[in-house]
């Protein structure tokens, strides 16, 4: 990966660059160093995260690596994943791995929730390079991940009922955000050495500890999409129930990010934020703009995506939009294509130029 600041970037830049106000501020006065970084936030969103992999390579194989210091990773459902990856002993290559058994992976027709779960958790088995114990003794970084506890039918694995819970939540979010709590708990499970910051003043949440012996059922919970994947019921350490995707509540994890020693860096797929799941559609549903005062946000621009095979980024409708060759080839196309922009960040930061970048969000 090349490091020299006077890169050739062709047709424009690959990386569209965002701040909150006090991030611009700091930026413009000091530039940016690694050192700077206080905590990552990792958003749900399957497969889209495959356009971050050379971003996020550069970011925790090269850039964050020359100045160690305490971290907080806060990831929900694949943001958890990538940040699990970002953890071991050499993260870009643990980061390729990722891409490529999520890419490799294949689904029958037909096949049922509890199929994909089972799925799911040999993937997990296949990405690890250390044992969980030794991945949260991390000496640097203190990982939380998100999820939720279902609620009423939302907690039954019979599909009819799942999706009148569903449908009856995703009606309620029309009026308000804060009617979720019907139907599910946000729980979070942090490294209890240094536990996530208060974030979460909008939801109630639960913090509950991280462990060696609870963190593959929080990787699989985080992921549960309901009627997708099957939850996980009664994982260790946390109230018992039935547990889901914490990108239900937390999926770009639209939070009021605290006064921190640092700023947030948020390597994003999107140039934008979506609180929640079901705020998808709903353009009116939008991050309030303090709570990113602190935040830089880096994401593909629209140039990079409109470049790309199909132009535009992985998603999980590509499992059934195209036959598992074609979805497989065009997908590590794209994970190619995104060394551009790992290289394109470390020739910004390194350049001393990022300020002329920024764009408010």
């Amino acid at each position: 990966m090349s490091l020299s600041p006077d890169i050739h970037i062709p047709h424009g830049p690959a990386l569209i660059w965002r701040a909150g106000l006090q991030a611009r501020a700091r930026i413009a006065t000091q530039g940016l160093q690694p050192a700077d970084i206080a905590l990552l936030p990792g958003a749900a969103g399957g497969p889209k995260a495959l356009a971050l992999t050379g971003l996020d390579q550069a970011i925790f194989g090269d850039w964050l690596q020359r100045a160690p210091r305490q971290r907080q990773l806060l990831g929900s459902s694949i943001g958890a994943w990538r940040f699990v990856c970002a953890m071991q002993a050499d993260p870009a290559r643990a980061l390729g791995n990722l891409a490529e058994r999520y890419t490799a992976e294949t689904y029958a027709p037909g096949v049922t929730a509890a199929e994909v779960a089972q799925a799911l958790r040999q993937m997990l088995a296949d990405l690890f390079q250390a044992e969980p114990a030794q991945l949260l003794d991390h000496p640097h970084y203190h990982l939380t991940l998100t999820a939720v506890r279902a609620r009423g039918p939302l907690a039954s694995e019979r599909s009819a009922l799942q999706l009148a819970g569903v449908l009856a939540l995703a009606s309620a979010n029309l009026l308000s955000r804060r009617l979720y709590a019907s139907g599910w708990q946000r729980i979070w499970f942090s490294d209890p050495r240094q536990p996530a910051p208060a974030l979460s003043a909008d939801f109630p949440t639960t913090v509950v500890p991280l462990r060696d012996d609870n963190l593959l059922d929080a990787l699989h919970a985080t992921a549960a999409i309901p009627l997708v994947v099957e939850g996980v019921r009664n994982p260790r350490h946390a109230p018992p129930g039935q547990y889901r995707d914490g990108g239900l509540i937390d999926y770009h994890l639209d939070l009021p990010y605290p006064q921190l020693d640092g700023l947030v860096l948020y390597p994003h797929f999107y140039a934008h934020i979506v609180p929640g799941w079901f705020d998808k559609r709903l353009p009116w549903r939008q991050p309030k703009p303090h709570r990113l005062d602190n935040v830089l946000l880096v994401a593909p621009s629209a140039d990079f995506v409109a470049r790309l095979p199909q132009g535009k980024i992985p998603d999980r409708d590509d499992f059934r939009r195209f036959d598992d060759a074609t979805r497989q080839r065009y997908w590590r196309q794209v994970r190619s294509e995104t060394q551009r922009l790992g290289d394109e960040f470390l020739a910004t930061v390194d350049s001393g130029q990022l300020h002329d970048r920024l764009q408010s969000f």
